[in-house]
């Protein structure tokens, strides 16, 4: 039996790009993308926050397990306690990371990855690892400056048709 869809718009009104198929039934079938490149889109935001300088430290911190703020400030180098804070709020309104207040003398406060948080840890620690692996190959471009910064030249655009149709004469 062949079973016909409708896509319908999510009714949350923060998340106006998504969007999710539905059965005659009403069941929901499966969930579309957000339009990531949308300046709109609220996937930009989650984005923006996973990859972040400090959010993606804390991430790959937080895959070994649950931490304490001062074990997190420690293993980023670098981080303020400023900075090491908004990560965290962020990274915990996405609902990524877990806090625990414990009830104990001195008060502290534990983190950990949700379940959603380790699926996110998972693939950054995958671009981490690449990076590491290929870390040899960016610097070699940066020495010999093929990554150097630096602009080409702004050819114009008569030069560049006429190169590619072999002319390679401009007006």
């Amino acid at each position: 039996m062949k079973v016909s869809t409708q896509t319908k718009a999510v009714s949350n009104a923060a998340s106006p790009y998504l969007a999710r198929k539905q059965s005659r039934r009403g069941a929901v079938l499966s969930a579309q993308r957000g339009h990531i490149l949308s300046e709109e889109c609220p996937s930009q935001q989650v984005l923006k926050n996973v990859t972040s300088r400090w959010g993606v430290l804390v991430l790959i911190v937080l895959q070994g397990g649950t931490h304490r703020f001062s074990e997190l400030r420690r293993s980023v180098g670098g981080v303020s306690e400023r900075m090491l804070t908004q990560t965290l709020q962020r990274l915990e309104s996405d609902g990524l990371v877990h806090r625990v207040a414990l009830n104990v003398v001195p008060p502290h406060v534990e983190y950990s990855l949700t379940e959603l948080g380790a699926e996110a840890a998972a693939k950054v620690r995958s671009l981490a690892d690449w990076i590491e692996i290929n870390l040899h190959r960016v610097l070699a471009n940066r020495q010999t400056g093929r990554g150097n910064g630096t602009r080409p030249t702004a050819v114009p655009v008569r030069q560049v048709k006429a190169a590619r149709s072999g002319n390679g004469s401009s007006r």
